[in-house]
């Protein structure tokens, strides 16, 4: 074997070893959900050296699309993978990713109340569950498509719970969606004769939240991308968003335009940096007695007369 094919079989090596070092675990759960009637499923990431610290992480929720699963950015989206680098790179802190399964389009909906389940008993359960920090410094959430639709709608009304999202090809279509959207068959939007409810959709949307975000303190960082040959134009509609939150926060609102359509071939390339923009504004792992004694703190002022 010449020297050059032996350095390159210890880099390998040295690579392989990287890897198993800095590999986080992903696993899969589930809890029973009042609100939904049934049991609520979740994909979780752990990063590397979780079990063994002894710290609280952020944490990000990230949604998957219509018609989809809590397995769908794992198996399609290489989310171990990538979040392994960017956390080996510095381009992330440590953290704790939940991927919840949901059969609406994230709202409440004629099939189930996903939004309510979401916010009522997905967040306090994993924020019980797992050593994450339940506050707002700590928390992102993201998501694709149908996924980006729940991820607009969730941070304009409740800014207050993220410190920053990020919404990829999001299918926040308005007034309506086009015709060739899973939207006008899917469960969530179908009344019980079985017809598209345009009025549901209009009171879900991020528009419907957008007058009263802009007149909050709390402002929430925001990514958008969008493939180029996007089938249902979401490049359009995310520039849409974009323009409607530029003024109010120039410097947080950022727009990705990659080649490709409504595929996991862009929302693959867009994940490193959608998750590196959250990371800008999450905070890091902290001390499990650093956190008891915020809590400790909390407790007091909110006792006192």
């Amino acid at each position: 074997m010449t020297i050059k094919h032996t350095l390159a079989a210890l880099l390998s090596l040295a690579l392989l070893w990287m890897g198993k070092l800095q590999a986080g675990e992903v696993t899969y759960h589930r809890f029973a959900s009042e609100i939904l009637g049934r049991d609520y499923p979740y994909a979780l990431y752990l990063p590397e050296g979780y079990h063994e610290s002894e710290q609280a992480y952020p944490v990000v929720y990230l949604l998957h699309g219509s018609f989809g699963s809590e397995r769908d950015w794992v198996e399609s989206g290489g989310l171990r993978q990538t979040a392994d680098r960017l956390i080996r790179e510095g381009r992330i802190p440590p953290m704790v990713i939940v991927m919840p399964g949901s059969e609406s389009w994230w709202i409440d909906g004629h099939n189930e109340a996903a939004r309510t389940a979401f916010l009522a008993e997905l967040m306090p359960y994993i924020e019980q569950a797992w050593r994450v920090v339940p506050q707002r410094e700590w928390r992102a959430i993201a998501g694709l498509s149908a996924g980006g639709y729940g991820t607009l709608n969730f941070m304009l009304e409740r800014p207050e719970l993220f410190a920053a999202a990020a919404a990829l090809s999001p299918a926040s279509y308005h007034p309506l969606p086009p015709r060739r959207s899973s939207a006008w068959r899917h469960p969530a939007f179908l009344d019980a004769a079985g017809r598209f409810d345009e009025a549901l959709w209009q009171r879900s949307n991020y528009t419907a939240y957008l007058t009263d975000y802009l007149e909050r303190e709390e402002v929430v960082p925001l990514y958008l991308s969008a493939g180029h040959r996007d089938r249902y134009n979401a490049e359009h509609y995310a520039r849409v968003v974009r323009q409607a939150l530029l003024p109010y926060q120039p410097e947080l609102v950022s727009m990705e335009v990659l080649n490709g359509g409504h595929t996991w071939r862009v929302w693959r390339a867009s994940l490193p940096n959608a998750l590196a923009w959250m990371g800008r504004f999450l905070q890091g792992p902290v001390p499990l007695e650093t956190l008891a004694q915020s809590r400790v703190a909390e407790e007091k002022v909110a006792e006192a007369p």
